[in-house]
């Protein structure tokens, strides 16, 4: 008989498992409790752009679906530009030439893996149909139709729970085992998305080819193109902390004030800055960890196992990891499932985590740092030495982005060089000497 698989969630990961499994000859059906968005509208500005890197492109590339996405969705950003309250503009690399990451739209790239899904072969994927838990011994699922309010039971061979950050299969049964551990936590910030749309003729306000920030201590803004020449931006600001929150944002003329202050020159872009404010949601943001990520034959994965925060931009890419991974080990396991899934959580349980941190960290990089004259002397120190002894010096961010270094590995390296640099950043003369070979000769000796 053929085997069947179950996966719960149509997202970004279930979608991109189903081809995985697919062309593994597996029977695969999907079960999302949303209807189909690609019967919807979807408007650029209704959740935050995501930005695909290496680690992403790989896990495309291995089932041949990543120049297609390439083709039709992905615009590359070679760097970061960082907008100053006097409308300065500093731009920054973040990599060597050649190297850049992606803006695509969430809506737009999940639109595309669900039809990808159900072009690879044998995979149906059931909407409006929620997960009510699983009995793991049975290898069950349960699912609320949610258009006739009937309840189907579902028996397979292996069942994959990507139904994200506020997963059902974690809450409803996992949640409800001995021993099972979970934090959600959530950061003190909130984010709301506006849309700066394109000019009369579609041509683009700012540089199409960069992600955008303007970094203001407590308060953030970015923007990232969209392929109408309209830019998906995202505003993160504490909820209620100080004169300028969400909370304390109350009026029409309150918002306009504080762009007016605080992000001047983006104002200025913006024609309907607030009739854009108040049609789009606050949001919270969540880090999730939990352990184990599975039981018997049914496995969390993507942000239903580690959900983090978007500040490096990781969120759908070590999602896409996490298919990567699986693949590898049933390719040496077979499908051997307890096995698999044991193994899958060993070894990335620790780089989840890792990418919790790292996401926490470079979001300080970003709200505090990028227009530092001291951090961007910094990174070209880093850069040059990247450049002088690639084998010896990566810069943390490269190592996130643009190689499949295990998270883990990536944070513990990041954090020895960072204590490096924050002590050689400390000498008075830093600006005369940093590209100097003896500079370089001490920076090294503290790596050995």
């Amino acid at each position: 008989m053929e085997k069947q698989i179950v996966i719960v969630g149509a997202g970004l990961v279930g979608s991109l498992w189903a081809v995985y499994m697919s062309k593994r000859g597996y029977s695969v059906t999907v079960y999302e409790r949303r209807s189909d968005i690609r019967k919807a509208e979807i408007v650029a500005g209704k959740s935050i752009n995501l930005a695909l890197s290496d680690r992403g492109w790989n896990a495309l590339e291995k089932v041949g679906i990543a120049d297609e996405i390439r083709s039709e969705l992905a615009i590359p950003m070679t760097g970061r530009i960082m907008h100053g309250t006097d409308g300065q503009l500093t731009y920054q690399p973040y990599g060597k030439e050649g190297q850049a990451i992606y803006s695509v739209s969430r809506g737009g790239m999940n639109s595309k893996m669900m039809s990808l899904a159900e072009r690879s072969g044998n995979v149906k994927i059931v909407y409006n149909h929620a997960c009510k838990g699983v009995d793991f011994e049975k290898s069950e699922a349960t699912f609320l139709n949610t258009d006739t309010g009937k309840e189907i039971h579902v028996t397979a061979d292996a069942i994959f729970a990507c139904d994200g950050a506020f997963s059902a299969v974690r809450y409803e049964s996992m949640q409800k085992q001995s021993r099972f551990s979970y934090e959600q936590r959530f950061i003190e910030d909130g984010y709301k998305e506006l849309l700066l749309p394109a000019n009369e003729d579609g041509s683009y306000k700012l540089d199409k080819n960069a992600l955008h920030i303007w970094p203001r201590g407590r308060f953030m803004l970015i923007a990232l193109p969209n392929e109408d020449g309209s830019f998906t931006c995202t505003l993160f600001m504490p909820f209620s902390d100080g004169k300028y929150s969400f909370d304390n944002l109350k009026s029409d003329e309150q918002v306009v004030e504080f762009f007016q202050e605080v992000f001047p020159d983006f104002y200025a872009l913006m024609p309907d800055l607030v009739k854009d404010w108040n049609e789009h949601p606050l949001s919270a943001l969540a880090i999730i960890r939990c352990f184990p990520w599975s039981y018997n034959k049914t496995v969390l994965m993507g942000d239903a196992a580690h959900a983090t925060v978007p500040f490096y931009g990781q969120g759908m890419n070590s999602g896409f990891e996490d298919c990567y991974a699986m693949n590898e080990l049933i390719e040496e396991h077979g499908d051997d499932w307890p096995t698999v899934f044991d193994a899958f959580q060993s070894e990335r349980k620790p780089n989840g985590d890792a990418i919790q941190d790292l996401s926490i960290h470079n979001y300080y990089v970003m709200r505090d740092f990028v227009g530092d004259a001291d951090f961007l002397l910094q990174k070209k120190i880093e850069a040059r030495l990247s450049e002088k002894y690639p084998e010896k010096w990566m810069p943390l961010y490269s190592q996130v982005t643009f190689s499949s270094i295990p998270y883990k590995t990536a944070w513990d390296t990041g954090m020895k060089q960072e204590a490096i640099m924050k002590e050689i950043m400390k000498q008075p003369n830093i600006r005369e000497i940093w590209e100097t070979e003896e500079l370089e000769r001490k920076i090294l000796a503290q790596l050995e």
